[in-house]
């Protein structure tokens, strides 16, 4: 039974580049690094940065992306960092909370975001999403 997210992974062009985004901009930890990849942690969650030629630097057109959380006395202050430092919004917030959905320089979709999977249930119950059901 899976009991948990172990790490993330993001396929990367640039590793110096990258670094400079999650660590400097976004203030994630550096724990480890090699010529390929670096190791990271976003509070306690770890985060891989691996150096892909492959990866093509443009973001997918669905709403998949990651949501990093941030207390709500750190999130305008961070938004405008990011704005500040030309970083690309991808679409507006419309739902419950303030988030702010941006892309990394390889085009992975992220999203700071400071409220809890409480508050957001108790707002799809309060705003009756359709078909929504508390499990």
């Amino acid at each position: 039974m899976i009991n948990g997210i172990n790490h993330i992974t993001f396929a990367i062009t640039d590793l110096e580049r990258s670094l400079d985004f999650y660590v400097n901009l976004l203030g994630l930890r550096i724990v480890g690094k090699w010529d390929e990849g670096a190791y990271l942690l976003a509070g306690n969650q770890w985060i891989a940065l691996n150096v892909d030629k492959e990866r093509a630097a443009e973001a997918m057109g669905d709403n998949t992306h990651i949501s990093f959380n941030v207390l709500s006395s750190d999130f305008h202050r961070l938004k405008e960092k990011l704005e500040s430092a030309g970083v690309k919004s991808f679409k507006e917030n419309s739902s419950e909370g303030e988030s702010f959905y941006f892309l990394d320089p390889d085009g992975h979709k992220l999203e700071l975001h400071y409220n809890t999977l409480e508050d957001r249930l108790k707002w799809a119950r309060e705003n009756n999403w359709s078909s929504f059901t508390l499990m």
